[in-house]
């Protein structure tokens, strides 16, 4: 829904120039991007015997606070989630970002009033969202063969084959189209792509 992708490789690269490690570009962002966070963390290089993954990630965090409305919604965002309503498909958010920035993002955004749920972690760092998407499908309670998962990332696949569920992935977000490749799921390019999948007119 955001397309806060080059954000976070600002904010890292000014976190790997404080530590003397090497930049890294959008694509290998893409590349190395993973769950848990801490292993994304050192393919880049971090050494957490002399500084601890918690501190690391609060840097991160204290910074994304600071930046996070300069990012902006995909542009097909909004109307997709709109039809979507209309059409009285429900949605629910399943994110392993901190439920406060989650909550309010979506307020920022004004597109929480599309959602049924907002789910996400009660901690910033990034472990996985299996445990909060089983109790979310239990709220929802609704045959799991009628709900879909879409999202950006290999750990996005690896969720809702542990839920059960049918996965779509999405190639312009957190993870490179190769790395998706890996997976097998059903893949589009962006929003747009997933509007004529689901068939949805966004004209």
């Amino acid at each position: 829904m955001i397309d806060d992708g080059w954000l976070f490789v600002k904010i890292m690269n000014k976190m790997l120039f404080k530590n003397h490690l090497a930049p890294i570009s959008i694509s290998q962002y893409r590349d190395l991007f993973s769950f848990p966070v801490k292993t994304y963390y050192e393919k880049l290089g971090f050494n957490f015997e002399h500084q601890s993954f918690e501190e690391a990630g609060n840097e991160f965090i204290n910074e994304y606070k600071e930046h996070r409305y300069d990012a902006e919604l995909y542009s097909e965002t909004e109307l997709l989630l709109k039809i979507l309503t209309e059409k009285g498909i429900t949605n629910s958010i399943l994110s392993a970002q901190h439920q406060t920035f989650l909550n309010d993002l979506t307020c920022h955004y004004n597109i929480d009033k599309y959602f049924l749920n907002i789910v996400g972690l009660d901690n910033h760092y990034a472990h996985s969202k299996v445990n909060n998407g089983i109790e979310l499908i239990k709220k929802i309670d609704i045959d799991i063969n009628k709900i879909l998962m879409v999202g950006d990332t290999d750990h996005d696949f690896e969720v809702s084959q542990a839920l059960g569920i049918d996965c779509i992935l999405i190639s312009h977000g957190h993870n490179s189209i190769l790395r998706l490749k890996q997976t097998n799921a059903h893949i589009v390019d962006n929003l747009s792509k997933l509007a004529y999948f689901l068939e949805i007119d966004l004209l």
